[in-house]
């Protein structure tokens, strides 16, 4: 017998044993025991109700417990994964940490060098010093000998002393001051000594000393006055007539109307520029020998003289940009202005070794403008180091952009603590290309390209290899990987010059140029726009 009982919002299915089913096969014909045994089946019923709801109570029960340990362990695993990411943020926050650290003690290192070391880009590891050795043994032992070159084969013979020139310690010949003007000076005895101490009798000149002094006589400034005599006819005065009055020309001068000759301009000029003397200097030395001016003027007439050679200025720049390859690099000029100093900049342009001029040229800022302007008219190769101003220069222009293997190498030697292993193996291949330059020097245009083609070029091949192995390591911010990536970025104008036999190497030419404007910028006042606003202040 089956029966279906609904408790709640549940089903309970009740099943009754074999025996209450085989009882209730045979009901009695007693009420009584009839009732009883209703009442029996109906706690039987309910027994296995109550059974069946504790077990449905249990059930839920570890349903919801199994639930529980289901969210628990998702929110296990969440935290594992939150505790995770945010172990792999704390790591990347360490290694940007030892990046920057590295960094810092790269820039701190360079700094260093700047004020107090070296200014060669040389590595400072010590092994570099045992690598050079072995390199230059290596080298040496792959030289051909010479036989011309053996010594004879007696050389074991002893040497004889008495042919060994040695080299007299002390005083050197300084200079060399056989050009100099002589000027004689007699020392002679006074008349008192002349005679004899013995006999009386005058002494007589049997010979002279002669000994050689050099001596520096301060320039002078001298006061020319310029007499211009006028003439007239006293004839056509004398009968109310024009007398025709002339006046002598004198010749002409480089400021009209100004108090300053060629010379004292010259002078003042080359003293600035190429001297590096600033002008309040030039002021005091200027007072020291008697003439006082004030450096106002000096300044003035430095403006005057830049006028007057604007002419040469241009005709250096027509003939400048007919070379085939031109240099260039800038720096930082201090420029006057009202309110505060401004951060000017001042670039250099060389030719080449047929066209040998360097032309400076003054910008407001360092815009791409500047050399895209200067350059407007160029359409062969520019050489110069990697920033990205040249770029919109170079690119719709026709013009070849050349790279420098000096900076690449600098960025090497830069970050060496940081990766000293790598930096080493750089910088021995940039010397190899270099060696192959040493090589090349005295060579035409034709036959260095060829030199460069044969040896530079798998160089090139090899090191580009090694960076991209180098590079994959590495954070992006490592200072050696931005040395690197410096490299790579610039790879297609670090190869122009095994290209072409009239590329050099590097831009180091451009930079040696800029060391002069580096040392009037650190020694001599800032510049001065000759403009109205200036004029009237």
């Amino acid at each position: 017998m089956k029966a279906w009982q609904r408790r709640g919002r549940y089903i309970v299915y009740y099943s009754i044993g074999m025996e209450a089913t085989a009882t209730l096969t045979r009901l009695p014909d007693d009420p009584a025991a009839l009732q009883a045994l209703v009442l029996a089946m109906g706690r039987q019923c309910d027994e296995v109700a109550q059974r069946c709801d504790d077990a449905v109570r249990q059930r839920d029960e570890w349903q919801v417990k199994f639930q529980n340990s289901e969210n628990e362990k998702q929110s296990i695993e969440l935290a594992r994964q939150a505790l995770e990411i945010e172990k792999q943020k704390l790591e990347l926050a360490r290694q940007e940490m030892e990046v920057e650290k590295l960094r810092l003690e790269v820039e701190l290192l360079r700094l260093r060098k700047l004020y107090y070391g070296p200014r060669a880009d040389r590595l400072q590891t010590p092994g570099d010093l045992a690598q050079l050795l072995l390199d230059f043994a290596v080298e040496l032992e792959a030289r051909p000998v010479n036989l011309a070159d053996l010594p004879p084969a007696d050389a074991a013979a002893p040497v004889d002393v008495a042919t060994v020139r040695r080299v007299r310690r002390g005083r050197r010949n300084l200079a060399d001051a056989a050009n100099l003007p002589v000027l004689r000076q007699e020392h002679d005895l006074p008349d008192a000594e002349k005679p004899c101490p013995c006999c009386g009798t005058q002494r007589q000149r049997i010979g002279q000393d002669v000994t050689w002094q050099v001596e520096y006589i301060p320039g002078h400034f001298q006061r020319i006055e310029h007499l211009r005599f006028k003439y007239a006819c006293p004839h056509c005065e004398h009968n109310a007539e024009n007398p025709n009055i002339v006046l002598a020309d004198k010749p002409a001068q480089p400021i009209d109307k100004g108090m300053a000759g060629p010379g004292l301009l010259a002078y003042i000029v080359t003293s600035k520029y190429a001297d590096y003397l600033p002008l309040y200097r030039l002021e005091n030395i200027f007072a020291r020998n008697g003439f006082a001016i004030d450096r106002a003027a000096l300044s003035v007439w430095c403006g005057d003289v830049a006028d007057l050679l604007q002419p040469l200025h241009e005709l250096m720049i027509q003939r400048m940009l007919e070379s085939h390859v031109i240099s260039t690099d800038d720096t930082i000029m201090p420029l006057l202005w009202p309110g505060k100093t401004k951060q000017a900049r001042m670039w250099v342009y060389l030719g080449d070794d047929l066209h040998p001029y360097n032309v400076f040229d003054f910008t407001m800022s360092r815009s791409r403008d500047g050399p895209a302007n200067f350059l407007k008219n160029y359409r062969q190769t520019l050489l110069a180091d990697a920033y990205g101003g040249y770029d919109g220069v170079v690119v719709g222009n026709g013009m070849t952009r050349a790279g420098c293997w000096a900076h690449a190498r600098r960025k090497f030697v830069d970050a060496e603590t940081t990766q000293p292993a790598i930096a080493a193996e750089a910088v021995a291949m940039i010397r190899q290309l270099y060696a192959v330059e040493d090589r090349a020097q005295a060579l035409s245009d034709q036959d260095r390209l060829a030199l460069r083609q044969t040896q530079s070029q798998p160089l090139l091949d090899r090191l580009h290899e090694r960076l991209v192995i180098w590079q994959a390591p590495l954070l992006p911010k490592h200072p050696m990987a931005q040395a690197i990536n410096y490299t790579l970025n610039q790879w297609p104008e670090l190869n122009v010059f095994a290209s072409d036999g009239a590329v050099p190497i590097d831009n180091n030419v451009g930079e040696r140029e800029m060391k002069r404007v580096a040392l009037n910028r650190n020694y001599a006042e800032p510049m001065i726009m000759r403009s109205n606003w200036w004029k009237t202040a």
